[in-house]
């Protein structure tokens, strides 16, 4: 009831509308079995042709009517649903993306795309119509009921007591279908992980042979779902015929005994055998609804309960109070900095500082905790102790918004979108003029590269930037950056995949980029390093070395000097 109110609560005219759409055509299927029993009693009674014409022609208009009120109502039941399903896609989409790193670490993109979209749409019915249609049909029973009353009340009570158990059973027996439901929608969700991770490795899992053994656990994920949503069809299935054969004993009851009545001195008369059959025949009208939406409700369930689940989890990054952060290049700081993914530290008691303008460069080993670092810097983490600064405001004091636009980053690993060139590199942002795109791609001296390009900022780029080399993509992240302006450049292993053709390109947009800003350098090669003033080497998470770059080059005996003797990449694999 909260996820219905909190999104029905804003359409609520077109609730209303879609409601006195359902009322009017309960109000017009009621009316036209009276009028044919009118119809049926005053023909027996030798009422003139004229004046049966007259109730026909108003059978047919109000048959058209009911029509008309049945394809209106449809139309807006799919209108609301649409739109409160979209609403409640879109706030899913945006919780997921202000959850901190450490949920997306432990949920796959099918995942919670299959959260997002998949059990929305399994709850789409339910927000459409789910309360129109249980509280409309209601209406409808209730109606049906006492007009039976009206006609006699043993046909009345019989009917009721019939409408009575369906009702029990509708309410109180249908978990078991919404306990199966939920089974299938966590296997669809297992299957679509699955499927999205296979597709995304496809590249090693071709050149490894590990085809046979992806396809067999593909097989199982397959059977499993199939077993899962058989079992909840058939749960379905069994509620809804159990529904139908209590209807059916009842309906036999019920002309059983107008038959009888019929029987015994015009207890009532034909048009009222009529009304009783035709309105017998269209109580089951409410009753298949209604167990269509117990039914459908005992479905969503299970998509509720996981939308539900997922609402609830809270990100453990909160935006902080909103201090400003002083302009220009900003100083980095890390006091007693120590964090945990899980039990093991990746940081332990990590302390350094990069003054405004400075280029830090940190080494390390694979798992050192170098990449940590940067997502401290970005807050994608809280350090589990001490403190990270950045202009001396400790960076939980920022909002996060206004943490991020001060900090650019640069990965071996860029992300591209399939677009033109100048979507990936404004992402998507029509309000960057071409002029300031050049202006961009000038500074960095990118020009002659960017001329090269067939159709320039028009170059349609494949998903996944398919057509450009590693190094080009990179070069894409570099003007992004650069166009965002920021105080503190974090480069992370920026210059690890890059060919020949773009080496220099690259080394030369880097120096343009950092000029200015602090800077964070993360990296293995030697003539990454060669710009930076400080030198932080990492091991097993603690500084094993830490110091102005000059100062550690003259010492022969500093492990910064080992390095340039040994060979960075070599040293650090």
């Amino acid at each position: 009831m909260s996820l219905l109110a909190t999104y029905l609560r804003p359409q609520a005219p077109r609730t209303v509308l879609l409601g006195l759409l359902l009322l009017a055509g309960i109000g017009l299927q009621l009316a036209n079995p009276q009028i044919v029993k009118v119809f049926i009693d005053r023909a027996q009674a030798g009422e003139p042709f004229e004046r049966l014409v007259w109730v026909a022609l108003l059978f047919l208009a109000v048959a058209v009517l009911t029509q008309g009120a049945a394809v209106a109502e449809t139309y807006a039941a799919e209108d609301l649903g649409w739109r409160t399903t979209n609403a409640l896609r879109a706030d899913l989409t945006r919780h997921v993306l202000d959850l901190d790193a450490s949920f997306h670490a432990e949920h796959s993109v099918g995942e919670l795309i299959e959260r997002i979209d998949g059990d929305v749409s399994a709850v789409a019915e339910f927000f459409s119509r789910f309360i129109v249609q249980v509280l409309g049909n209601g209406v409808f029973l209730l109606g049906v009921l006492v007009l039976l009353y009206r006609e006699d009340w043993r046909i009345g009570a019989l009917l009721s007591l019939c409408t009575l158990a369906a009702f029990v059973f509708m309410t109180r027996g249908g978990g078991f279908v919404g306990f199966r439901s939920k089974a299938a929608r966590q296997a669809a969700a297992e299957l679509s992980s699955y499927v999205e991770e296979r597709l995304g490795g496809l590249p090693d899992l071709k050149t490894s042979g590990a085809d046979g053994y992806a396809m067999r656990r593909l097989h199982e994920r397959l059977a499993a779902r199939f077993r899962s949503i058989g079992a909840s069809v058939m749960a379905g299935s069994l509620f809804n015929g159990t529904v139908g054969l209590m209807f059916v004993l009842g309906t036999g009851a019920a002309l059983g005994l107008s038959t009888l009545l019929l029987s015994q001195a015009s207890a009532i008369t034909v048009g009222s055998v009529y009304v009783t059959f035709r309105y017998t025949g269209m109580l089951r009208q409410p009753l298949e609804r209604l167990a269509r939406q117990m039914q459908r409700f005992q479905t969503a369930t299970g998509g509720i309960v996981r939308i539900h689940e997922l609402l609830a989890t809270q990100p453990r990054v909160f935006d902080g109070p909103g201090t400003a952060f002083p302009d220009g290049a900003l100083a980095v700081e890390l006091d007693g900095v120590s964090f945990a993914y899980d039990a093991e530290p990746v940081l332990r008691d990590v302390s350094f500082r990069v003054e405004p303008g400075e280029v830090l460069g940190l080494l390390g080993r694979t798992g050192s905790g170098k990449t940590t670092i940067s997502r401290l810097l970005f807050r994608l983490h809280d350090p589990t102790e001490g403190v990270v600064r950045l202009g001396e405001t400790d960076i939980r004091a920022a909002r996060l918004d206004a943490l991020r636009t001060r900090i650019g980053l640069v990965t071996q690993d860029v992300q591209l979108f399939q677009g033109t060139l100048r979507d990936n590199v404004t992402l998507f942002d029509p309000n960057v003029p071409d002029a300031r795109l050049s202006e961009v791609f000038n500074q960095l001296a990118l020009e002659d590269w960017l001329r090269e390009l067939e159709a320039g900022f028009d170059t349609q780029l494949g998903p996944g930037g398919r057509g450009l080399s590693a190094g080009e993509a990179q070069l894409i992240a570099l003007t992004r950056v650069f166009l965002k302006n920021p105080s503190l450049v974090v480069l992370d292993e920026a210059s690890s995949r890059l060919d020949p053709h773009t080496e220099a390109l690259l080394e030369g947009a880097v120096t343009r980029l950092l000029h200015g800003r602090t800077g964070v350098v993360i990296a293995h090669r030697l003539s990454t390093v060669e710009r930076a003033d400080r030198i932080v080497i990492l091991e097993a998470g603690q500084i094993a070395e830490l110091g102005r770059r000059a100062d550690l080059v003259r010492d022969p005996t500093s492990r910064f000097a080992r390095l340039l003797r040994s060979g960075i990449a070599e040293a650090l694999v």
